[in-house]
């Protein structure tokens, strides 16, 4: 395993994998998939513009902008080949939307918890409200402490993108909570056409105990689309990878291999 900047790439002769992290996320998160998955798999995860050490890009932060920074970044590569997408979250929407845009690029979808649709009725919680939680402190344990109590049951996700501030002493977040806000409502919307505007093999797995992707919804997108799979997860939330790590491997390494 090695860390590129910005992001991660297990490098090797692998099957190609792009990894495509959630909001608050970053690349790093799917290190634990990338050790699981071995050398039989390339998982490349960028850190995606707004987050971990992304260099600031002009634009701003709609969904289209990271759709675009997707495209530049498999085109750069040069694989050789389309390649299989996996993205958790907001991730899979660019995932997604990757596929109906440049279907040449990308040979299957995996997408994690994540539906067609992102808005409310249907989305009770669409956009978490971070405006103003706290983004430094002076211990690691002190962040994830300030963070809990601004309004999540567990920081587990958020500390991920965590790193000591050697400058100014203590722990930092690597994003802004005001520009997670804009990439928040950047994905906000109906993306129906985009999800049935691909024809390659897709995979979606659904947290049982979801709140961003109900089960109704889970199951109408994955019949609506044809050479689509569903594969639910017992016990888990939004954050299938973490919860399930393993469950997760073994479902990209059946789905791929």
């Amino acid at each position: 395993m090695r860390r590129t900047e910005p992001g991660l790439d297990s490098g090797g002769d692998g099957i190609p994998l792009l990894a495509l992290h959630g909001s608050f996320g970053r690349g790093a998160v799917f290190e634990r998939l990338a050790a699981d998955l071995g050398p039989a798999f390339r998982v490349i995860a960028p850190d995606q513009r707004g987050h971990g050490h992304c260099p600031p890009r002009e634009g701003g932060f709609g969904i289209d902008r990271f759709v675009a920074d997707a495209e530049r970044l498999l085109t750069e590569l040069d694989l050789g080949r389309p390649v299989a997408v996996f993205g958790h979250s907001l991730g899979g929407i660019i995932a997604y939307r990757l596929a109906a845009h440049r279907p040449d690029l990308v040979s299957a979808l995996i997408i994690e918890d994540v539906g067609p649709v992102m808005r409310r009725p249907e989305i009770a919680h669409p956009v978490l409200d971070v405006r103003g939680w706290p983004a430094t402190a002076p211990t690691r344990e002190a962040l994830a402490a300030a963070i809990e109590a601004a309004g999540v049951p567990d920081a587990t996700y958020f500390m991920a993108s965590a790193v000591p501030d050697p400058g100014q002493g203590g722990w930092r977040l690597l994003f802004d909570w005001d520009t997670m806000m804009e990439v928040q409502s950047g994905a906000v919307g109906d993306w129906w056409e985009a999800w049935l505007g691909s024809s390659c093999p897709a995979l979606v797995l659904h947290g049982e105990h979801s709140t961003l992707l109900p089960t109704p919804l889970a199951r109408e997108m994955t019949a609506r689309r044809p050479g689509t799979r569903l594969l639910e997860f017992p016990g888990t939330g939004h954050w299938i990878h973490d919860e399930d790590p393993a469950g997760t491997a073994r479902a990209v390494r059946g789905f791929l291999a």
